[in-house]
C-alpha cells in the first residue's frame, strides 16, 4: 500500500514524481536528478581511504573475473552440436543505499562485476545529501568501476525510475542491490509488471548467524553480532551456541561494544528482535543454520572447514577463528549482496552470472539432422505438433530450398519453392511481401 502508489506516479510522472519523493523523503532540492559520472568532479579524499577501495577494488575484480569462462561446447551426436555462450545485460541499475549508513562498498560489489560483464549502460541510484551532491566515497568507487549515470534518489522511486526510465534516467534491463524493506518491495513488485525488469533477488535488511563453541574468543562473537546490527533498526543476528560458549561473557562483551559504538542507538533497537539458540551438537547447529538460511553465517569452531558440507543455506560463509564478518562485506573479494529473509535457500548471491546473459546455440550438420530428424519427427508427432514435425519431415525439400538459383541472375522471385511459401492477393499486399524480401535476403 505504501509502494505501490509511488511506484505508480513515477511510471506516469517521471522526473517530477522523483524530485517531490526525494524532497520528501531526503530532505533534498535539486534540479537534476541524474548526472553523468564524467562530468562529476573528482572526489577529494585521505590517501588511505583511496587505498583501501583500491585494495577492495583489485580483490573484488580479481574474484569476479574468474567467474568468466568461454561457454562450452557439446556434440551431443555425431553433426550435432550444442553450445552456450553469455552476453553482458544492456542496461543495469545498481542501488546503493544511503539512509541511515552511506555504502561505497556496495558500490564497489556491484559495479565492478558489471564492468567484468561488459554491461554498456550502469545506471547506479543512492539518496543525495541535503545539498544535492553524492558521497565523495560513492563517487570515488562508481568512477573507478566504470559507473555510467548516477541516480541522485532513493528509495521505491529511485527503483521505479530506474524500471521504466525517464527523460533524463534510461531504462534498464535489471535492478541489483541491497535495500530497507521500500526497496525490497518495489523491486518484487516491478519484477511482475509492465515495466519489463528483472531483479537480483530480494535482497532487504542486513542479517548474520554465528555459530561459536566453547573455544570462540567472546569479543570476536560480539564484534560479528554487532557488525550487521549496526546497518540499521531492522537488522536480525542470531547466535547458535554450542556447548561450552560461555554466554554471559558473550553478551557483556555485546553491551561494552554497542556502548561504545556512535550508532549504538541503532544497535539496541536490532537486538530487540535478535536471539540466542543454544545447541549441543554439530549436527543441531547445522540444521537451524540451515531452515534460518542466514545472509551471513560466521562459523567460529574449531576445525571449521570440516562443517563446510553441511551447510547449505546462506548468501556467505565466514570459516574459522580468523575470519570475521566484515572482511567479505568489505575488501575479500566475495560479493556482500546477498539473499536475506530466508531466501538462501533458493536464491544465490550476486556475482558475475548476476550481470550476463546465457544463449544456447545448436548446429547441425547434414548427417546431424538425418541421425536426430527422425526422433524429432517422432516426438513432434506424439505431441500433435505437426509443423514442428515437418520441419525435420523433408530433408530434400529443405535442400531444394537453400539450393543455389538455377537460372541466370539470380532472380529467387520466381523460385517455385519460395513462390510457395509467398502469400497471395490482398495478404500480400498487406506487407506479406516484406517477409518474403526478408526471406529472400535470409536465403
Amino acid at each position: 500500500d505504501t509502494v505501490r502508489p509511488i511506484v505508480e506516479d513515477v511510471a506516469a510522472r517521471g522526473d517530477a514524481a522523483v524530485v517531490e519523493y526525494t524532497r520528501k523523503f531526503d530532505r533534498c532540492e535539486q534540479a537534476e536528478t541524474v548526472v553523468a559520472v564524467a562530468d562529476l568532479p573528482d572526489p577529494d579524499l585521505p590517501e588511505e581511504t583511496t587505498r583501501a577501495f583500491d585494495v577492495a577494488y583489485a580483490n573484488i575484480r580479481s574474484f569476479h573475473e574468474a567467474q568468466q569462462h568461454e561457454g562450452i561446447s557439446v556434440e551431443t551426436m555425431p553433426g550435432v552440436v550444442c553450445r552456450r555462450v553469455s552476453r553482458p545485460i544492456g542496461a543495469v541499475g545498481l542501488y546503493v543505499p544511503g539512509g541511515t549508513a552511506v555504502l561505497p562498498s556496495t558500490a564497489l560489489m556491484l559495479a565492478v562485476p558489471a564492468a567484468v560483464a561488459g554491461c554498456p549502460t550502469v545506471v547506479l541510484a543512492t539518496p543525495p545529501r541535503p545539498d544535492g551532491s553524492i558521497s565523495p566515497e560513492v563517487v570515488y568507487c562508481a568512477r573507478k568501476a566504470g559507473v555510467t549515470h548516477v541516480l541522485k534518489a532513493g528509495g521505491a522511486q529511485a527503483v521505479a525510475a530506474m524500471a521504466y526510465g525517464t527523460a533524463s534516467c534510461p531504462k534498464v534491463d535489471k535492478i541489483l542491490g541491497p535495500g530497507n524493506q521500500y526497496v525490497t518491495a518495489a523491486k518484487m513488485l516491478l519484477q511482475n509488471s509492465e515495466a519489463m525488469v528483472s531483479i537480483d533477488m530480494p535482497a532487504g535488511p542486513s542479517e548474520v548467524l554465528v555459530i561459536a563453541d566453547a573455544g570462540a574468543p567472546p569479543a570476536h562473537v560480539a564484534a560479528d553480532l554487532l557488525s550487521q546490527a549496526e546497518h540499521g533498526p531492522d537488522s536480525q543476528v542470531v547466535l547458535v551456541a554450542l556447548q561450552g560458549l560461555d554466554l554471559a561473557a558473550v553478551e557483556a562483551e555485546v553491551r561494552r561494544q554497542t556502548e561504545a559504538l556512535p550508532r549504538g542507538s541503532i544497535v539496541v533497537k536490532a537486538l530487540e528482535h535478535s536471539y540466542t539458540v543454544v545447541v549441543e551438537t554439530k549436527e543441531e547447529a547445522c540444521e537451524f543454520s540451515n531452515m534460518y538460511a542466514p545472509e551471513h553465517l560466521i562459523v567460529n569452531v574449531e576445525d571449521a572447514e570440516s562443517w563446510l558440507p553441511d551447510l547449505d543455506n546462506a548468501g556467505s560463509i565466514f570459516l574459522g577463528r580468523w575470519t570475521p564478518e566484515s572482511v567479505g562485506d568489505y575488501a575479500s573479494g566475495t560479493n556482500h549482496v546477498l539473499p536475506t529473509y530466508g531466501y538462501a535457500r533458493m536464491y544465490s548471491g550476486v556475482s558475475l552470472d548476476s550481470f550476463q546473459k546465457k544463449m544456447t546455440v545448436q548446429s547441425l550438420s547434414e548427417e546431424g539432422l538425418k541421425g536426430l530428424g527422425p526422433h524429432v519427427e517422432r516426438m513432434a508427432s506424439c505431441e500433435g505438433l505437426d509443423a514442428a514435425q515437418e520441419c525435420c519431415d523433408s530433408p530434400p525439400l529443405l535442400a531444394e530450398l537453400m539450393a543455389p538459383p538455377r537460372s541466370p541472375g539470380g532472380n529467387r522471385e520466381h523460385h517455385p519453392t519460395i513462390n510457395s511459401l509467398q502469400p497471395e492477393g490482398e495478404e500480400r499486399e498487406r506487407g506479406a511481401g516484406n517477409c518474403s524480401a526478408i526471406a529472400q535476403n535470409c536465403i
